[in-house]
This record gives structure tokens, sequence and C-alpha cells, in this order.
């Protein structure tokens, strides 16, 4: 008797409703008001939240990552169902006992955990069920975590409006927890070497040959190498000047260009629309230009376009700028995981994975602190810009390396 092979298209939907929830932690900032006029608590006191949930986002996914490959996918995203949910609704109680503590631990430890677990648990899956297009199978799904602030951050000032801050909490939670324990049911890795059979068909008549993977070891085994550090500065200098240009977006565009507070709050509002579609297109070219060039195209074009930044009056030209370097920034996450595929194999892709994320948390750290010190130091943003021109040039020769490195592996493969 045969098993039916689940539909890997409900799978990328199934993935996208988990990264859509978890994804709203990017509208965190419409909180940020209300709590502080709430609560009577400082700006810092309020941001901290934030900055735990993306801190336990990165520490869980490199704790966890093994746990994912073992459990599967299924139990894992709904784990993250539960932390995730209980942390948001858990918030809600937080804010009516007045405790800035039991928040940091509701939304930034249990949430942030449920964050880490839920990135990974579809991801790596998703690979598996897409040997013919790792990069837009991960990109949609990870574009779903991209836009979802689009989503919650109107929902959550219509609610906050209409019921007040602690039950916007726990009835967010409550859908949140509904949607990913739903989602994460149909979640499963494909059969042993799973090939869809259009993809099946092509390789036996000749018309297409399978991409290999360069090998496919375990997390253990993929610490020890090169290309697992040259992974992680690529991401830790591309999340790092993406985050930061972020976390001061409103005030640079309004002292570079002069343009008013309303302009650049419209000018944000879009840049999150560039983040989402640049992790489907940029994933989706990285499939037939392969995931090294891309890459050295990611950071060659953030060179001159961070440079161009510190010169250019046009407003038009300014943003269109800005755009595409949330476009990079979004497509860095969504063709990282691809990338640990190609050159690792999927043996232990989450656990891998869940290492390299360590790079986003600690980005989401530095990023806003270089700006802000160098801003501080300078009076100046311009003088940031031209740092993280230099940590592009970083950025820059790593991805060559890594592109040598493969090809010299690759070389050996087949002499030997």
């Amino acid at each position: 008797m045969t098993t039916k092979i689940k539909n890997r298209w409900l799978m990328v939907a199934s993935a996208m409703a988990i990264h859509m929830s978890i994804g709203s932690v990017y509208a965190w900032s419409v909180y940020v008001n209300p709590i502080q006029s709430t609560m009577n608590w400082t700006l810092t006191d309020v941001t901290i939240t934030f900055s735990v949930a993306i801190f336990f986002l990165g520490l869980s996914a490199a704790l966890m990552g093994k746990f994912v490959e073992r459990k599967g996918p299924r139990v894992a995203a709904t784990l993250a169902a539960v932390l995730f949910g209980l942390g948001t609704v858990g918030s809600g109680f937080a804010i009516a006992m007045e405790s800035k503590i039991l928040l940091y631990l509701t939304y930034g430890v249990l949430g942030g955990a449920g964050l880490g677990i839920g990135y990974l648990s579809p991801v790596s899956m998703l690979v598996k069920w897409f040997p013919d297009r790792r990069g837009m199978a991960t990109g949609l799904a990870i574009m779903g975590f991209g836009f979802a602030s689009a989503i919650s951050g109107p929902a959550i000032k219509i609610l906050i409006d209409s019921v007040g801050v602690s039950s916007t909490f726990y009835i967010l939670g409550a859908i949140y927890f509904v949607v990913m324990f739903t989602a994460a049911q149909y979640l499963a890795n494909p059969p042993e070497g799973y090939m869809p059979e259009r993809l099946s068909d092509a390789i036996a008549s000749g018309k297409k040959k399978i991409k290999e993977d360069l090998v496919n070891i375990t997390r253990n085994e993929a610490v020890k190498t090169a290309r697992f550090y040259g992974l992680w500065i690529m991401l830790f200098i591309n999340v790092t000047c993406g985050i930061a240009i972020i976390s001061v977006a409103s005030p640079l565009l309004q002292e570079v260009i002069g343009i008013s507070a309303l302009a650049a709050a419209s000018a944000v509002g879009l840049m999150g629309i560039f983040n989402g579609a640049g992790r489907i297109v940029w994933a989706s070219v990285s499939d037939y230009l392969t995931r090294p060039i891309v890459f050295i195209i990611f950071f060659v074009t953030q060179i001159i376009a961070f440079y161009l930044l510190t010169t250019v009056t046009s407003v038009l030209l300014f943003t269109i700028l800005v755009y595409y370097i949330m476009t990079c920034y979004g497509g860095a996450f969504a063709s990282i995981p691809a990338y640990i595929g190609d050159i690792f194999g999927t043996k232990e892709l989450a656990a891998i994975h869940g290492y390299i994320l360590t790079a986003w948390a600690l980005a989401g750290l530095a990023g806003p602190i270089i700006i802000a010190y160098v801003k501080d130091s300078t009076g100046s943003y311009s003088g940031t810009l031209y740092v993280f021109v230099g940590l592009f040039f970083v950025a820059l020769i790593t991805s060559i390396f890594m592109l040598m490195n493969i090809k010299k592996i690759k070389a050996s493969q087949v002499q030997a």
C-alpha cells in the first residue's frame, strides 16, 4: 500500500501562515506609544521588549535547530504556536499587571522562543520539498514574515483603539495560536529521496539534471568549515546595515534630503513592502544565477547604493536607493536556507540554519547601536553610511572567497 504524498504547495501555504503570524513582531512599534501612555514607561522600557524578542529568536533558533530536525516540522511548529500564542496572550496580562519584567518574559522570552522555532520549522522542510526551486520556495515562506507587519500593524492599531492594549494582546495571541497550530498540523518532511513527478520525468528524459549538493554533513561538521563562517559573516553584515537603516529611516530621510515627517513616515511604510518583495524576487533569481553569484551582486550593488546615499539630494533617487537596499535585506534572509542546503546538504539543515541565525540576533543589536553611536559622535548620518560601505567591502571579499572555495571543492570532487 502506497502512502499518499502531501501537496507541496499546501506546505508553502502552511509555512506562509506561520510566518505571517510570527512576522507580526515587526509591527511592535505600533504598540510603543499606547504602552508608553498607558503605563507611563519610558521609550527604552518598551523598546527593550522588542530587543529581547529578537535576541531570543536567534538564541532559540541556535539551540532548537537539532530539535526541529529530530522531531520534525509538525511537532516543532506546534510548539512554536504554543510559545508564541502564550507569549502574546501573556503580554496582555503583563500590561494588566503593569509589570515590565513580566512583559519581557512573555513577549520577549516566550514569544521570542516561539519566533525562533517557528521561523526554522517550515523553512528547512521546504528546501526538502523543492529540490528544483529551493530559493523560490523558501522565499515565499519568508516573504510572509516580511509582509506581516503590513497586515498586523493596522490590525493592532484598530484593536487598541477599540478594546485597549491588554485585550489586543489577548485577541491577537488567540488568533496567532489558532492559525499557527492549524497550519502546523499539515507540515511534514517529504519521503526520503523525494522528487516532484515533472522533475523526475525531465531528468529521466535527459532534459534536466538535478543539482547535487556540495556535501551532506551534520551541524557539528559544518561548523568546522570556513564556509559556515563565511555565510555567518555575510548575513551578519547584510542584516547589520539593513536593520540600522530600518531603525532610523524616518529621521535619516528628514535629515539627508529634508522631507517632512509625514512624507518620511509614508516612505517608511513602503520599505516593508520592498523588504517582503525582495525575499521572493531575489530567492527566485538565486535558483537561476546560483546563491554565490546573488550574494556577490548584493554586496557590489549595496557598496554603490550606500555610497550614493551620502551624496544624492534628489528625494526620488534617495528613496529608490533605500527601497533597493530593503530588497537586498529581505533577499538575503530568503536565500540563506537554500544556500545552506546547496553547500551543506539537507541532513541537518534546520540545525545549521539555527546556528547561522545567531548572526541576525547579534546584528539586531549591532546595527542600531553603530548608527546611533556614529550619529552622536559626528552629528551626521553620513559617517555611518561610510562605515557600512566599508563593512560591505568585507562582505564582498567574503562572498568571493565563498565562490572560490565552492569551485575548489567541486573541482577536487571531479578529480576524485
